[in-house]
């Protein structure tokens, strides 16, 4: 049995997964003009946003290109940041379920904001509604910004003197902030941000990422579970409440 999200919820996520989507893309044009201007053609450059869709790989990739970097450096280099990506996937599976070509639909689309989106959410069924719209959204506005660029190239100047850059991660900055919340969390992004920090002289793009992934992984072992976090369950919210007697009219039909 599940539980159907309600209005305001539902309402709730679409509207973020929007915003985000339309932050997100438009940061594209930046990645389609550099990508030309780093001597990547336009075929290359769109498919390696159709097929490898991790923005900060395909940056990673073509500034390394731009510097007359060697195609393997550039390739171990987008390999490093997306790697992140893997763990991300950890995150999102247990709240979506899925199976078939669902899980690799959902898979091209598991990116930071379709994952920050999912678990800013109060519960599963509302989660899922803010990964697709989210994860599909951002494929294709930031596809279709990238295009733009590419074919706009030098005419646009420089984009990231238009603030995109900065409208990306103020977004993203949004749904993860009210995550801070707990005490936990605030030691966690501490952490993470001075492992960051200590790393990035001294190692491959990349990996400063991954230290930061691994310190959260760390205190997650170490820590106790905060009381009350509806991920933190081995039981779905959505499933565990549906057997509640308030949510009886909120059931759907078993399928």
């Amino acid at each position: 049995m599940k539980v159907l999200p309600t209005e305001p919820a539902a309402r709730a996520a679409v509207r973020q997964g929007v915003s985000v989507s339309v932050a997100t893309g438009l940061y594209g044009i930046s990645f389609g003009a550099l990508s030309v201007a780093a001597g990547v053609g336009l075929g290359p450059t769109m498919a390696l946003s159709l097929l490898m869709f991790s923005g900060g790989s395909q940056f990673a990739l073509i500034g390394v290109i731009g510097a007359a970097g060697t195609p393997v450096a550039a390739v171990a280099t987008a390999t490093l940041l997306g790697l992140r990506n893997t763990l991300y996937g950890a995150v999102v599976s247990p709240l979506l379920q899925v199976r078939g070509w669902r899980r690799v639909a959902a898979a091209q689309v598991t990116i930071d904001e379709s994952t920050a989106v999912a678990v800013a959410q109060p519960d599963h069924a509302t989660s899922r509604i803010g990964f697709w719209v989210t994860g599909i959204g951002v494929y294709v506005l930031w596809n279709a910004f990238v295009l733009l660029g590419a074919l706009a190239g030098d005419a646009l100047g420089d984009p990231r003197a238009w603030g995109l850059d900065a409208a990306a991660a103020a977004a993203f900055l949004a749904l993860v902030w009210p995550r801070l919340a707990p005490r936990r969390a605030q030691v966690v992004a501490g952490l993470a941000v001075v492992a960051t920090a200590v790393l990035i002289p001294f190692v491959p793009p990349g990996i400063p990422v991954l230290a930061a992934a691994a310190v959260a992984i760390v205190v997650g072992l170490v820590a106790p579970t905060t009381p009350g976090d509806p991920f933190a369950e081995d039981v779905p919210i959505d499933e565990a409440s549906a057997d509640s007697p308030e949510n009886e009219s909120d059931r759907e039909p078993a399928r």
